[in-house]
């Protein structure tokens, strides 16, 4: 029977090294799988030949096979395949071709090549042929259809070990690459689908797209997959040690230089970690490079793999090793472990470095920037302010890192107009966000609203100095090391509706600060440990800027600590005293306030700059808010302010109530905006009677009959 040219498969018959550019080593082994898809091909037209119906056109492939029998015939024909390949025409030229000696010019390949990859992890030939056959695809899309046919199964047209198998002369040299910590899985240079198991011999093998470039074509410029990092000049305080850091990784000093070393840079959000990975990586003749942004975590590993190839180290944002199934924030390993590569982890929590892996090194922590060191960032990012007072209290302000100066400065210069004061404010306060731990508060009163004696009036005054001051104070008097850049910290306390919130937002309006309220049912945690995690994010996130931290019922968060007798009073304790740590670093205003004083923790008001009481309000004092809270545009000659605000012993919030109820119940259709005695009388009762606060008849005066009514009609 005549049967077709069996050739659906690349002739690499003439060995031309570089003939089509790719490195000389990689081009023998493609060749040397091409020529033995070709010869199988030829046998299995001599296997599978006589199935065949009807005609069959030249170069067509042969036909599949019943699988199980296919199978059998593996064991069944082994010893007639060897003697078609031995005295076939074509069967025997193929095998002459594929004997033939690797030429020289395969001693010279440069880092990265198939050549360099084979000499570095010592592969020896059928290791060699099977990363050729993994690399097949990417080099001919047309080899899908000779592999599916090699295969015997037409939904597979990716190569196999079992394909590599039974094209290589001695298949038992094969069982080697079956090891998952072969080099050539544990590098990243050949990859299997995740969860193969028991059949990996099965299982697709693949070549990264990035891992192939670099092998058939090294030396190429760099992949737009990668980015270089630009370094930048190291901090003087850890320069010594961050370079010999990174040199005892490179240089393999502490048995770490067969695997990958991890360092971990730790700095606050905003700091170029990567450029100083850069630069300590530069001053140990290492090139940095990063992945591009659109990278998704399962590309993590070609790109290390390639960079590996390259002789780069490489920088991992922290986010990019996010685990989306941890509970709170975590991270996962890095892959690929056993790669010989210098990996910097950008992180912002000293606590995520434990979960990085067995090779992590001891981290390199950057310091913030210094003020000295913001002002200067400051001055070439808003040049326009650099010879104005403005500019330290911005600094002071803001302690933001290197990105976020630059990121303000370049949105300001690209207004359409000069920039201005609240420009700048607005643009530098525009990145602050608290998430669901706070929300933010719009101030709506001034301090002239406020009727409190002259004693908490002055308070609230020193306050307000205080914060204007503090600039000046910290760097021209020089408290700032002492006190660490601290910021102030003040108790409002006294009974419901005195007045506490009303104070809080006054001092925001005053000091042009943003007001931010704790929502404690988004901080407090019944699970042990994520509070203080809550805590942690709120306030780090908080430092970076001057705000008003505001504590409302602040007795749940700042309550006593107790005698510990079990696991809860413990963790209760460490809740308390992590607080107590972090409001002694808060670097902004904090206001708690309570009705609770006696059950705030001691530690708490050593802490306290400003302790305010707000007492109930005297008989002066309810006058001006009763005049104060009757809403501009209603008719309210009919009250007898006088009248009550001697005969009710009230707090401005409960009074501020009793007017909105009034005005609820008196604002019927068509009605004139007018407030009557009866209206308010009636909200009045119903106040007390929410207060659970006993009352008499006498108290209502003329109103008494009108009171008693109310109590007989219930």
């Amino acid at each position: 029977m005549s049967m077709p040219a069996p050739l659906a498969v690349p002739d690499p018959i003439v060995f031309l090294p570089g003939a089509r550019g790719e490195e000389p080593v990689a081009q023998y082994w493609l060749r040397q799988v091409t020529l033995r898809l070709r010869r199988e091909v030829c046998w299995l037209w001599q296997e599978r030949g006589s199935q065949a119906d009807g005609a069959i056109g030249p170069g067509a492939l042969p036909p599949f096979a019943d699988r199980a029998l296919a199978a059998l015939d593996l064991v069944r024909y082994d010893r007639d395949k060897r003697e078609f390949f031995a005295n076939d025409v074509t069967a025997r030229h193929l095998s002459q071709l594929i004997g033939m000696p690797a030429p020289p010019e395969l001693a010279i390949s440069p880092r990265g090549s198939f050549g360099w990859a084979a000499r570095t992890l010592r592969l020896a030939p059928v290791e060699c042929f099977v990363l050729a056959v993994a690399l097949l695809p990417s080099i001919d899309s047309a080899a899908g259809s000779v592999i599916a046919t090699c295969l015997n199964d037409p939904s597979r047209n990716e190569p196999t070990l079992a394909l590599a198998q039974r094209l290589w002369d001695k298949p038992d040299e094969l069982l080697c690459c079956f090891d998952p910590a072969h080099p050539l899985l544990c590098h990243g240079l050949v990859t299997l689908p995740a969860g193969h198991g028991a059949g990996a011999w099965q299982a697709s093998l693949s070549v990264a797209s990035l891992v192939a470039r670099e092998l058939l074509f090294p030396g190429g410029g760099l992949p737009p997959a990668l980015e270089p990092v630009i370094p930048v000049v190291l901090p003087h305080s850890i320069a010594t040690t961050a370079v010999a850091r990174v040199r005892s990784a490179v240089s393999g000093e502490g048995g770490k230089g067969t695997r990958m070393s991890i360092l971990p840079v730790i700095g606050a959000s905003g700091a170029p970690l990567a450029e100083i990975a850069a630069a300590c990586a530069e001053r140990n003749g290492l090139d940095t490079v990063q992945p591009a942004a659109t990278l998704a975590r399962d590309q993590l590993a070609q790109v290390l793999c390639t960079a590996w190839l390259r002789g780069h180290a490489v920088f991992l944002p922290g986010e990019l090793l996010a685990d989306p199934t941890a509970h709170g924030p975590g991270i996962e390993g890095v892959p690929l472990p056993g790669l010989p590569i210098l990996v910097f982890v950008g992180l912002h929590e000293r606590a995520a470095a434990n979960k990085l892996g067995d090779c992590v090194l001891p981290p390199l922590t950057v310091p913030p920037l210094s003020y000295a060191e913001r002002i200067e960032y400051w001055r070439h990012a808003v040049p326009w302010a650099a010879q104005t007072a403005l500019l330290g209290e911005v600094a002071r302000r803001f302690r933001y890192e290197h990105a976020a100066i630059a990121r303000i400065g370049a949105e300001l210069a690209a207004l359409d107009r000069p920039p201005t004061t609240e420009d700048l404010l607005a643009a530098a306060r525009a990145d602050l966000d608290l998430g669901a731990l706070a929300q933010p508060v719009s101030p709506r009163f001034g301090l002239d609203k406020l009727m409190l004696p002259p004693v908490q009036t002055r308070q609230l005054d020193e306050i307000i100095v205080a914060m204007n001051n503090l600039t000046r104070v910290h760097y021209d008097w020089g408290t700032a090391r002492a006190w660490n850049e601290g910021g102030l910290a003040a108790l409002f306390s006294g009974p419901p509706g005195t007045g506490k919130t009303m104070a809080a937002e006054a001092i925001a309006l005053s000091l042009a600060l943003p007001l931010y309220r704790i929502d404690l049912s988004q901080v407090v945690n019944k699970y042990i440990g994520e509070t203080e995690k809550n805590l942690r994010r709120l306030f780090d996130t908080a430092d970076a800027a001057d705000l008003i931290l505001f504590f409302d019922e602040a007795d749940a968060l700042f309550g006593k600590r107790t005698e510990v007798k079990d696991a809860h009073d413990r963790y209760a304790n460490l809740e308390i005293s992590y607080l107590l740590e972090r409001m002694e670093r808060f670097k902004g205003l904090a206001i708690l306030a309570t009705n609770r004083k006696r059950d705030l923790d001691e530690a708490f008001l050593r802490r306290l700059r400003f302790v305010v009481e707000f007492p109930l309000p005297g008989a002066a004092e309810r006058l001006r808010i009763w005049r104060s809270v009757i809403p501009d545009g209603v008719d309210a000659s009919a009250l007898d302010f006088e009248f009550l605000a001697k005969r009710f012993a009230l707090a401005g919030g409960h009074i501020r109530a009793i007017v909105f109820q009034a005005c609820l119940q008196s604002a019927s259709e068509g009605a004139p905006r007018v407030l009557t005695m009866p209206a308010i009388i009636r909200a009045v009762q119903r106040e007390y009677g929410k207060l659970e606060r006993p009352n008499s008849l006498d108290q209502f005066g003329p109103y008494a009959p009108l009171v008693a009514a109310e109590r007989t009609a219930r």
